[in-house]
């Protein structure tokens, strides 16, 4: 097989499986834009006979989504910051930081990854409890204000920075935070955009967590809020893929404005 053939099956191989992962979200765009008694025919037909945009207004109609997006926007940006933080900080300190047992520690770190997310999860509700923290931002947020996998992906690129700018730095009188501060960050800017991105996803999906801490108005978050419109007899699916297309619209922004940022991100951290 010639180069040129080899080329084009890769990218055949990667248009049909970019067709097969967009089929779930072409269909959910379309069932929301269906009627009622479409979406609950017994033989659903996915493209809508007849466009019902309305079904947008009565989902913000029926629960306040504009609040709960804005709710989930400030959980999930502040505990992207506070992840890509001390991310940055751990990972550093794991990339060019001597001290014993480093290796050890980071293995332990990341084996944290393979506990499912379960196991933790009532700890983390009783001490959140214990402080008061229960329908309270700093009790959603700070939980979750720590990633093993944003360490992972930052010291990876930290370690493919020269050690010769270090030593430049500390000679003209940096400190290790200094060395952080003035070397590190400016030349990490495509990793920690693209962490950040990575990181915002997952929270902008979180479910469990947010059900469990925000019971109240003020801290119920969209994808909690798109459960409420589900009824206990029946339920309109058209209503809640909706709702779910709004949620979806801002995450499908975000990537579109910073997606070189997470490939650049994605390429360097491989580079190791």
């Amino acid at each position: 097989m010639t180069t040129d053939a080899r080329r084009k099956l890769i990218v055949f191989a990667c248009f049909l499986v970019t067709a097969l992962t967009l089929i779930p979200v072409v269909m959910m765009i379309l069932v929301a834009f269906q009627s009622d008694a479409e979406s609950m025919a017994a033989k659903p037909s996915f493209w809508p006979s007849s466009w019902h945009p309305e079904n947008l207004t009565r989902a913000f109609d029926l629960v306040p989504l504009g609040k709960y997006l804005l709710n989930t926007i400030y959980f999930a940006a502040g505990t992207t910051l506070l992840e890509t933080v001390t991310a940055a900080l751990a990972a550093y300190a794991f990339a060019r930081l001597n001290f014993p047992g480093r290796s050890w520690l980071f293995g332990i770190y990341l084996a944290t990854l393979m506990i499912p997310s379960q196991v933790t999860l009532i700890p983390q509700f009783v001490l959140v409890a214990k402080l008061h923290g229960i329908d309270t931002w700093p009790g959603m947020i700070l939980p979750h204000a720590f990633t093993a996998i944003g360490v992972f992906l930052l010291r990876q690129f930290f370690l493919g920075i020269p050690a010769e700018l270090v030593e430049a730095g500390r000679l003209d009188g940096l400190g290790w935070f200094g060395v952080f501060r003035w070397i590190y960050l400016p030349l990490s800017k495509p990793a920690l955009i693209g962490a950040g991105l990575m990181l915002f996803l997952f929270q902008w999906q979180a479910y469990v967590w947010p059900l469990l801490i925000g019971t109240d108005t003020k801290h119920i978050l969209g994808p909690v809020a798109l459960s409420n419109l589900q009824g206990q007899n029946f339920t309109d699916y058209g209503l809640v893929f909706a709702g779910a297309v709004v949620l979806t619209v801002i995450p499908l922004v975000v990537i579109a404005g910073f997606q070189r940022y997470f490939v650049q991100s994605v390429s360097s951290t491989g580079l190791k």
